[in-house]
């Protein structure tokens, strides 16, 4: 039995990953945005959104076809950077952390990611393929992030049931081979990245 951690900015589809692969009903703790929000969450670029995670959200997935056959226990964070101190209790014993990226707002990537950086928690990003969305090739969203090469980036549809469990399977795959990067510290603002598809 593993626990993961499946963290991302505001809006990039935490819950909707869990919710894909889970075999159980997930638990989700999704409220309805309020006024009282408004000045804090910025919904640029997600109009249409709705709900948010206001502590974390709970799912189960059973790999038994995989090597050595696994039971996962999935966390969704809640996207907010002000939640981070929140992020340190849902990280606490778990194996190892993915990073949903949404290209379109890229710069909510950088605190989850230093985050997992700073408590030295072996993760990976995964670009959410939205669509309509500019299609980025890894390499690109690599550089974009500073993120060192022994850190994997794959795309994934976090709507399918089969993207995410490879997702999963590739993090559990990362965190077995590799200890604990030492921490470091990132720039605020992200590099603008190229095309490279």
């Amino acid at each position: 039995m593993l626990k993961v951690v499946i963290a991302g900015g505001f809006g990039v589809g935490k819950t909707t990953a869990v919710g894909a692969v889970s075999e159980i009903t997930p638990l989700s703790t999704e409220e309805y945005l309020t006024s009282a929000s408004a000045d804090v969450d910025s919904l640029e670029g997600l109009e249409t959104k709705t709900t948010t995670t206001v502590a974390f959200d709970f799912g189960r997935l059973s790999l038994p076809d995989a090597p050595i056959p696994l039971e996962l226990f999935l966390f969704g964070t809640p996207g907010q950077d002000r939640f981070v101190n929140l992020w340190h209790d849902i990280a606490r014993g778990a194996i190892g952390a993915v990073v949903l990226v949404d290209t379109r707002r890229l710069e909510s990537s950088f605190t989850p990611v230093s985050f997992f950086e700073d408590i030295g928690l072996p993760f990976l990003v995964a670009i959410n393929q939205f669509d309509g969305a500019h299609r980025y090739h890894p390499d690109a969203v690599r550089a974009a992030l500073e993120l060192p090469d022994h850190v994997p980036v794959v795309t994934c549809d976090a709507r399918d049931t089969d993207h995410v469990a490879g997702v999963l399977l590739t993090l559990v795959n990362h965190a077995a081979k590799n200890t604990p990067a030492s921490p470091r510290r990132r720039s605020a603002s992200p590099t603008p990245f190229q095309d490279a598809s």
